[in-house]
Formats: structure tokens, sequence, C-alpha cells
């Protein structure tokens, strides 16, 4: 009986601590997106071609490719962050604010090491809109054996 009261104050305590950092974590993430919300309403890109393919590359082939975009909201866009679907998948984004119709490159660069048959990754973007991460460009390719 002691043993079973042991473990359940364990257990609170740590699910007390676990909830507490991630409230921290949240507030911070929420005060971060007010900001940028507030600094710039008018953000937004468009890109010239959404989705990529690069047809057959051979495994262990590593292919990239520029996506041009061009800023078309009222306000200087800046991209806060950029991930992958996957660590193979790497994303490189300007890092200085593109002004209202001005154009850019986010460029992809794709390491199929490891990889076999039909392929797709896509980007996320964080833009300074404060709408969170959004679906960038995707690319795709079929990997073929050496």
């Amino acid at each position: 009986m002691k043993a079973l009261f042991y473990l359940l104050t364990c257990a609170t305590l740590f699910l007390t601590a676990c909830n507490g950092n991630n409230a921290n974590k949240a507030e911070k993430d929420a005060n971060t997106q007010k900001t940028a919300v507030t600094d710039n309403l008018g953000a937004a890109i468009t890109f010239d071609e959404k989705v990529h393919d690069f047809g057959e590359i051979v495994q262990g082939e590593k292919v990239e490719y520029a996506f041009k975009f061009t800023n078309t909201g009222k306000g200087d866009v800046v991209i806060l962050d950029a991930g992958s679907s996957c660590g193979c998948t790497v994303p490189e984004w300007p890092k200085d604010p593109i002004k209202p119709g001005q154009s850019a490159y986010v460029k992809v660069i794709f390491d199929s090491a490891g990889k076999e048959g039909y392929t797709q990754k896509e980007v996320t973007l964080r833009l300074n809109d404060g709408q969170g991460y959004q679906v960038g460009p995707i690319i795709r390719c079929n990997i073929i054996r050496k």
C-alpha cells in the first residue's frame, strides 16, 4: 500500500512539473506570435512553382532546387524559420526582409542516401505573419538503386 502511495505521489509531481514547462513554452510562443502579428499584418508570399519533380535519381545522390517566391503582401516578409518533413531535406532561406513586390528563393537540398522508391518531401515555413508554420514547396523523386 505504501509503495502504491509513493508511486502515485511521484507520478503526480512528475506530471505537474512537465505541465508547468509546457505552459511557460506555450505562453512564450503566444507572445512571440502576438509580436509578429503586430509587427507585420501584411506578410504574404506566392511561389512561382510549389512542386518540383526531380524524376529518377540514383540512391545516394544529393539534389537541390531553388523555389522562387514573391512578396505579394503589403508589408515586409521575413521567413523566421523553415523545416522539412525529414532530416534528409534541408531548406535554406533568405534571412533579410523581402519588400513588397520583391522576389527571393528558398533552396531545398535533398539527400537520397538510404532511401528507395517514390519520395515526396515538403518544406514548412514560418513567416512574420503570426500564422504559425505553413506548407511551402514540395519536392518529389523516384530513387533507384545503384
